[in-house]
């Protein structure tokens, strides 16, 4: 009988921690409602831009992708995303896919304006600037040569 609560006990604390460890890790998810308000921009392109990505001012998390879809009639991707309450954007502010680094994921800056008017929710911002695709850029640089368009180099026998 002894042995049957010792298993009994410990089985019950397993339990708990699993439980706990569920409920931490829904409360860092992104499922769930973020809050605030929201808000819509369309770009050319967002490579590697996921539902759940932060949307950052001045590098700070001020909401989340919430998200994202094809335009059939333009091609565009179309992104949701949130902005926290209280948190006013002018109606010029630009939104931009920027890499968090080299081997990191996506997220979206966003760049207050100076218009007297504020962005209300649901309302689109109209200036923006797609990802940068980055093997394209490499692929740029390395066949460019070595003096850059052409790849032609200074002609053999001419010089000093």
């Amino acid at each position: 009988m002894q042995h049957n609560l010792v298993e009994t006990i410990l089985g019950a604390v397993v339990l708990a921690v699993a439980v706990a460890f569920f409920g931490w890790a829904y409360g860092r998810s992104t499922v769930g409602d973020p809050g605030g308000y929201e808000l819509v921009a369309r770009f050319e392109r967002i490579d590697g831009l996921e539902p759940g990505a932060d949307v950052k001012i001045a590098g700070i998390k001020v909401g989340r992708v919430l998200s994202q879809e094809v335009e059939p009639d333009t091609y565009r991707a179309k992104v949701r995303f949130s902005v926290k309450a209280g948190l006013e954007l002018p109606a010029d502010s630009t939104a931009a896919v920027a890499s968090a680094s080299l081997l990191g994921g996506k997220y979206l800056a966003l760049v207050p304006g100076g218009d007297d008017r504020m962005l209300k929710p649901g309302e689109e911002l109209t200036f923006t600037q797609s990802s940068v695709n980055l093997e394209d850029l490499i692929g740029r640089y390395i066949f460019s040569g070595p003096t850059g368009a052409g790849g032609q180099g200074p002609a053999k026998g001419s010089g000093p």
